[in-house]
């Protein structure tokens, strides 16, 4: 009977195998699967910053033609027009207001930012909402809004009339602190949000213990509050200076073009004295004061993480 059924066994035809199908590694699954993901970013990137910059860049290094547009021989002339001191005061001039919108955001920001997380979760979300609220409305609204208020027959003026304070209007309208007043104004959120993630994040234990070893309220701000938020505090700041440095809608209408910022230096360039190759230099610059920011705040937050 064995040797029967080994015999069936043996004579029993193989079953029939399909074709192999080539198995997929994960590490070119995971490529493909993090390409497709990441293909609408990099094309944007690429499309929307990158080939602008190369234009740009390209653009740098040609002369002006006689009646505006582009000469495509290559001269450095650009860039020693960059050592100019009537360009170097603009480039100062944008910075000492940058800087100044700054310092103010953040003395304004950091108490709001530390009030918000102080309060109860149902409040919090009420004062994120408000703190994002100007947002939901058009830049260009928001600032002529700002011209309604401190214009000479404005809302401001006005009032102060009425209550018998001034007898003629004031001049709020065209001047530096306006332009500071509104680049405050328009980025201050941009400064309360990184503060109240970093506030929200800390230890609550850590200031109960600063407290039980007898330290006042001020004493703990600095020494534990304060520190534990300086990467706050830099990308704060990081995000209000960029965009102040760089505009030229604020300085245009708050400060009737008295005040010229390196924003507007470039769009005269550009539209005005159809200077297109030096224009192009002076976004270059721009872009280059930007990403040296961007790097030393890198290095400090990453060096004050490390200590």
């Amino acid at each position: 009977m064995s040797t029967t059924k080994e015999h069936d066994v043996a004579t029993r035809p193989a079953p029939r195998e399909g074709p192999r199908r080539p198995r997929r590694t994960r590490g070119s699954g995971r490529f493909f699967a993090g390409l497709v993901f990441l293909g609408p970013g990099l094309t944007y990137l690429i499309v929307l910053l990158m080939i602008p910059l190369a234009l740009v860049l390209s653009y740098s290094i040609f002369q002006r033609g006689r009646f505006g547009g582009v000469v495509y021989e290559p001269t450095g002339e650009n860039f020693t027009r960059l050592l100019d001191p009537l360009y170097l005061d603009v480039v100062l001039g944008s910075l000492k207001l940058a800087t100044i919108a700054t310092l103010i955001a953040l003395l304004v920001g950091y108490p709001t930012a530390y009030m918000i997380a102080m309060l109860p979760r149902k409040w919090k979300t009420i004062a994120l909402v408000a703190i994002v609220l100007p947002f939901w409305t058009n830049f260009l609204v928001r600032v002529y809004a700002w011209i309604v208020l401190l214009s000479g027959p404005g809302v401001v003026n006005t009032a102060l009339i009425d209550l018998g304070l001034i007898d003629e209007p004031l001049e709020f309208l065209y001047n530096q602190g306006t332009i500071v007043t509104g680049l405050v104004y328009s980025y201050l959120p941009l400064m309360v949000l990184p503060l109240y993630a970093a506030i929200e994040k800390l230890d609550p234990t850590l200031r109960e213990a600063s407290a039980n070893l007898g330290a006042r309220p001020a004493r703990t701000f600095f020494s534990v509050t304060l520190p534990l938020t300086v990467p706050g505090v830099l990308t704060g700041c990081l995000f209000v200076f960029v965009p102040s440095f760089g505009n030229f809608i604020i300085p245009e209408l708050l400060g009737g073009g008295r005040s010229i910022m390196v924003g507007n230096l470039i769009r005269d360039q550009f539209l005005k004295a159809r200077d297109w190759p030096f224009g192009a230099t002076l976004a270059l610059a721009l872009v280059a004061v930007l990403v040296a920011l961007l790097l030393a705040q890198a290095w400090a937050a990453r060096r004050y993480s490390r200590a």
